[in-house]
């Protein structure tokens, strides 16, 4: 299964724009132009799943860096700054990685 499986490519496309520019990622921006916000959260697990380049059952603040290559391959990477920001935002516990439930709890609060 792919991302295009779940969500629409031409929203893929459209949040992917959006942040082309260094330091422009908004992790809550993305979801909703990509159409993450409006998917159930069995839909969000697949989704995470398929984020979790290690399936370790976690992202990491090093697979983090990468999170909009898995959308499309010649995506840039986030920045330092987009990084800490997205995994202090999400990361729900403080351990420094984000878990699928840390992904729904950021999207859905």
């Amino acid at each position: 299964m792919s991302l295009t499986d779940i969500l629409s490519p031409s929203d893929i496309a459209a949040a992917l724009r959006d942040c082309q520019a260094p330091d422009s990622f908004s992790p809550k921006k993305f979801f909703q132009i990509s159409g993450m916000s409006k998917k159930s959260s069995s839909q969000l697990k697949e989704i995470f799943r398929i984020l979790d380049n290690d399936q370790s059952g976690f992202i990491e603040e090093d697979e983090l860096k990468y999170f909009l290559q898995r959308f499309e391959c010649g995506a840039r990477v986030l920045t330092a700054s987009e990084t800490k920001t997205f995994l202090a935002a999400a990361d729900h516990d403080g351990d420094g990685k984000i878990g699928a439930e840390g992904i729904y709890l950021f999207i859905y609060r």
